[in-house]
């Protein structure tokens, strides 16, 4: 097969001539863009070399249609998990399919729309805002296949009390999609968004890339679920610009796909910003989930803090990779990350790495990682007071990722999280058959 990925196709695709001049900017681009492999340190353990781009292609306009019109379903079970939503945005192989957004919110000049037909001309202004800084070969394929995606504009002041749902949907086999939310949160404002990514089991590439740009004294909480079938490949950047006194809650939940590869990238740029990075990650079978990311300090009095935790079973692996950098101006800020893992069965293998880079000489910062089986005491301990072995296991796992469940941006979805570990737990005693 060939590459189906040529400056042709992405000045094929519609939407406005804006977008279309972006396409084909990153299309020439992407010809003078290396392809990565296992062998560069950022690359390092992932399963990069297997990828055949060959294997798939893009959609092609016709098969876009016209954004908005298709018939879909609701939220699905993650938006009835949410509860009630301030917003719904429904994208579906990268085009959206519908959007919606509280009257009243509409009225205070609130926009949840679709980034090819929004009615904001500073749409394309914020476009790329984020992820221009942080490019790589997946994020200049993703502007060169771009046709659309979320867009979340909150103005300076407006407080929204329920959480904006988007939801990414891919099910086309042989086919790439390149899912897009952008939130812009004004200054003084408050949001909370709830993305979920998912596929059924079919062989599809999903290249993402989620951009947050938080006001100053804006704060924003942000919840991302991969939830893909066990044949997609998922490669994303999620990175956030922080403004002076503006808080950034974030968190994934990695829990489908066969390869799963993350970038999350935290820049604080403005004076007592602060930014909590959370993760949960759960492997079984073949799979791998691979987490890469940056705690970036440019401004003094700022604060970052990072906990992912993760587990992976029968023949799966992760990997995590963190780095924490401090600037000269970050003068009196303070960093920390932390990286836990539980390897549950022999044959699963997981990698941390953590890093920091200081060039401030007045800051608190501190890193640290393990990887390692269940803690035999705990399971004694349990086992002597009656509990099965299998029950034990489940039991200290979910304890394992209680801490960071709890601190979910959006609390009522832990426990439909809660319960999608739980039947992992399950699988790896044959309690729980996933296919």
């Amino acid at each position: 097969m060939t590459n189906a990925f040529t400056t042709e196709a992405a000045r094929a695709l519609g939407g406005p001539d804006w977008l279309r001049d972006r396409r084909v900017v990153a299309a020439d681009r992407l010809l003078d863009t290396q392809f990565p492999t296992s062998s560069e340190e950022i690359w390092r353990y992932s399963r990069i070399d297997d990828l055949d781009l060959t294997a798939y292609r893009p959609l092609t306009d016709a098969e876009m249609g016209t954004p908005g019109e298709e018939p879909v379903p609701g939220g699905g079970p993650v938006a009835a998990e949410v509860g009630e939503r301030a917003g719904l945005v429904v994208v579906r192989d990268g085009r959206v399919v519908r959007h919606e957004v509280d009257e009243g919110l509409a009225a205070q000049g609130v926009r949840v729309c679709d980034l090819a037909t929004c009615d904001l001309d500073d749409v394309r202004d914020w476009l790329g805002a984020t992820s221009d800084a942080s490019p790589d070969y997946f994020t200049v394929l993703h502007d060169a296949f771009l046709a659309g995606g979320a867009c979340i504009i909150v103005p300076d002041g407006v407080v929204i009390e329920r959480p904006i749902v988007v939801l990414h949907w891919a099910d086309l086999e042989g086919v790439a999609s390149f899912p897009h939310t952008l939130v812009v949160a004004g200054a003084g404002s408050e949001v909370a968004v709830v993305e979920r990514h998912g596929s059924p089991n079919i062989d599809h590439l999903a290249i993402g890339v989620t951009e947050v740009v938080v006001g100053d004294n804006a704060h924003v909480r942000h919840l991302c679920v991969q939830e893909h079938g066990s044949k997609t490949v998922s490669i994303m950047l999620q990175r956030s610009h922080l403004g002076r006194d503006s808080t950034l809650r974030s968190s994934a939940v990695a829990l489908g796909g066969n390869y799963s590869r993350l970038r999350v990238e935290s820049f604080l740029g403005g004076e007592r910003s602060e930014s909590d990075l959370l993760a949960v990650y759960f492997g079984d079978r073949s799979q791998m989930h691979d987490f890469r990311t940056l705690q970036d300090h440019a401004a003094p009095r700022t604060r970052s803090e990072l906990l992912f935790k993760g587990a992976v079973e029968d023949t799966a692996r992760s990997v995590y990779s963190g780095m924490i950098h401090l600037r000269p101006d970050a003068q009196k800020s303070q960093a920390y990350q932390t990286n836990r893992n539980l390897v549950l069965t022999e044959g699963a293998g997981a990698e941390s790495i953590p890093n920091l880079e200081i060039e401030a000489d007045d800051v608190r910062c501190s890193h640290a990682s393990t990887v390692g089986p269940i803690d035999d005491d705990q399971l004694y301990y349990l086992e002597t007071r009656g509990v099965r072995p299998e029950d034990a296991e489940r039991l200290i796992v979910l304890g394992f990722f209680e801490d960071v469940f709890a601190k979910l941006p959006v609390p009522a979805l832990a426990g439909a999280l809660r319960r999608v570990v739980h039947e992992k737990v399950g699988h790896l005693h044959g309690a729980v058959d996933n296919g």
